[in-house]
């Protein structure tokens, strides 16, 4: 089992910046590939970045690429989204997950254990 909690929402305007934080507790963090998704009013939920389990690779949606940055710290038990140059299209709650296998990461269906969400809202 894996809880994991989520950080670092809140209110911003456009062009702006916000860090995300998903702190796990229990089994081996680096034991898991990690992922954040976003789901908009209205919409489904949808993949966002994710992160090998050593860091090394790293997956983004096409449309976050060049302005979101996923990170994390095995140590601390912890994943990052550093988001720059938010959109109001970037506006959602945004879920950290995790999943044990490197595959299909993009899909939200494979990951085990999700976080509570944390609402991001871009103002124009």
């Amino acid at each position: 089992q894996v809880q994991l909690v989520e950080s670092g929402g809140g209110l911003v305007q456009a062009g702006g910046s916000l860090r995300l934080s998903c702190a796990a507790s229990g089994r081996i963090f680096s034991s898991y590939v990690m992922g954040w998704f976003r789901q908009a009013p209205g919409k489904e939920r949808e993949f966002v970045v994710a992160i090998s389990k050593s860091g090394l690779r790293t997956y983004y949606a096409d449309s976050v690429k060049g302005r979101f940055t996923i990170s994390r710290d095995n140590a601390k038990n912890t994943v990052y989204l550093q988001m720059n140059s938010l959109k109001p299209e970037d506006a959602a709650v945004y879920y950290c997950a995790a999943k044990e296998r490197d595959y299909d990461v993009a899909r939200f269906a494979g990951y085990a254990y999700w976080g509570q969400g944390t609402q991001v809202t871009v103002s124009s």
